[in-house]
C-alpha cells in the first residue's frame, strides 16, 4: 500500500469501479482501489502514476483486477463500484455528485465552499492545492447549502451505507475562517440524518467556535497545518503561512478540550521538504496533546505550481510511518477509534496499516 501510493498506478480499465477524481479539493488525482480488504486512494493520474511500475488488468467478471509491478503479479484488487446516490439530483437538477462524493468506501466527503482567499490570489495561494480546478470543470457548485448537504447525506446514507461524513471549505473573508458555515451545515445534516461528522477548517480567530461547532453536531476537527518548517510554509503555502505553527497548537489544545483526545487531527505531507526527524517530533507533540497526526504522502496533482514536484519515496514514507505508528497505539490514538473524518477514513495513508500491524 505504501509503495502503490507512492509510486501511483497505471490503470487498463479507467471505468473500473467509481470514478476517479481530477482537481478539487484532496484526495486529487486518485481512484479508490481495495487491497486485502483495505481500501485506499491511489494516484492514476498525476505525472508519477504515468510512470507507476504497478499496473491493474481489467476486471474480471467478479470484478476482481490482477495488480502487477511489471509483468509479475503481485496481488488481487478491486475497486468500490459507482454510489447509487451519484444517479439523483436535486428538484433545481444539480446532480448529487456536485454536492458531495464517496472517498473511500463508505465516507461522503464535501468542500461546502469551493472558494478560498488563498487560491484566489496567486501569491497567497497554497502552491499544491487544486481546490478550484473542480469548480472551473463544473464538476461542483461554490457554495453547498445546508440543505442540499442534509439532502444528499441522507440518500448516501440511505442508499449506500455511508458511514461518516467530511466537510471541508476553502477559507472565506471572515475572522471565523469557515467554522461559521460549516456549522450552519452540520445542523442541518444532523437534523435529517444520523451520521459522524468531521469539520476542516483553519483555525478561527476565536477559539470559541469549537465550542459551537461541537453543540451543532460535528463530532470531530480536522486544522491541517500541511507543512511544518516556516520557510516552507513561506514558500509553499504563503496564505496560511500567515496563522503561524505556534498558533495552531494553541488550537489544537482548544479544540481537544472540546472534542477529546483522539478527535481532532491535523494533516502533515510528506515529500514537501520536512525531513523525517521533523515529521515525527512534529507527531510525537501532537500525540502528547491528543490530536492525531495523519502524515499522508504528497501528491503532485495535475495543474499545480508542483504538479512536477516528486511524491515521497517508499523508504521515505516508511522511515515516518513505522515509528509513527509505534507513537500512536502506544498514546491509544488509533485511527479505527475516531469517530468521523479523514483519519477514520484512513485511505489516503497507509498508517492505518502500520498501526493494524502492531495489534
Amino acid at each position: 500500500m505504501t509503495q502503490l501510493q507512492s509510486h501511483g498506478l497505471r490503470l487498463l480499465d479507467p471505468s473500473a469501479g467509481a470514478a476517479s477524481r481530477r482537481g478539487g479539493a484532496g484526495p486529487s488525482d486518485h481512484k479508490a482501489v481495495t487491497v486485502d480488504g483495505t481500501t485506499i486512494m491511489v494516484p492514476v493520474h498525476t505525472s508519477t502514476a504515468w510512470d507507476s511500475p504497478f499496473v491493474a488488468d481489467a476486471p474480471d467478471a467478479g470484478g476482481t483486477s490482477v495488480l502487477r509491478r511489471g509483468a509479475i503479479p503481485i496481488a488481487s484488487v478491486s475497486f468500490p463500484p459507482a454510489p447509487r446516490f451519484y444517479a439523483l439530483q436535486t428538484a433545481d437538477g444539480i446532480p448529487y455528485s456536485h454536492i458531495a462524493t464517496l472517498h473511500g468506501a463508505d465516507v461522503l466527503a464535501t468542500t461546502v465552499l469551493q472558494t478560498c482567499i488563498r487560491y484566489e490570489s496567486r501569491r497567497k495561494a497554497c502552491k499544491f492545492c487544486s481546490i478550484g480546478q473542480s469548480l472551473a470543470a463544473g464538476r461542483t457548485i461554490a457554495h453547498k447549502t445546508p440543505a442540499q448537504l442534509a439532502e444528499v447525506a441522507r440518500a448516501a446514507v440511505d442508499l449506500d451505507g455511508v458511514k461518516h461524513m467530511v466537510m471541508t471549505t476553502g477559507t472565506p473573508p471572515s475572522d471565523d475562517r469557515g467554522a461559521a458555515v460549516l456549522a450552519d451545515s452540520a445542523r442541518a445534516i444532523r437534523a435529517a440524518v444520523d451520521i459522524p461528522l468531521q469539520a476542516q477548517c483553519e483555525p478561527p480567530a476565536d477559539f470559541a467556535w469549537f465550542r459551537r461547532l461541537h453543540e451543532a453536531g460535528v463530532d470531530t476537527l480536522g486544522m491541517h497545518l500541511e507543512v511544518v518548517t516556516p520557510s516552507l510554509r513561506e514558500a509553499l503555502m504563503p496564505g496560511k503561512a500567515d496563522v503561524p505553527v505556534s498558533v495552531y497548537f494553541e488550537a489544537f489544545e482548544a479544540a481537544v478540550d472540546v472534542f477529546g483526545r483522539g478527535q481532532v487531527s491535523t494533516y502533515l505531507l510528506a515529500g514537501l521538504g520536512d525531513s523525517a526527524e521533523t515529521l515525527l517530533a512534529t507527531a510525537r507533540r501532537l500525540v502528547s496533546m491528543g490530536v492525531y497526526p495523519f502524515v499522508v504522502p504528497f501528491v503532485p496533482i495535475s495543474g499545480t505550481p508542483l504538479e512536477g514536484h516528486p511524491a515521497p519515496t517508499p523508504a521515505f514514507m516508511r522511515q515516518v510511518l513505522e515509528p509513527l505508528a509505534q507513537e500512536v497505539v502506544a498514546a491509544n490514538l488509533r485511527a479505527r477509534d475516531i469517530k468521523a473524518g479523514c483519519g477514520r477514513c484512513a485511505a489516503c495513508s497507509s498508517l492505518s496499516s502500520y498501526e493494524a500491524a502492531l495489534a
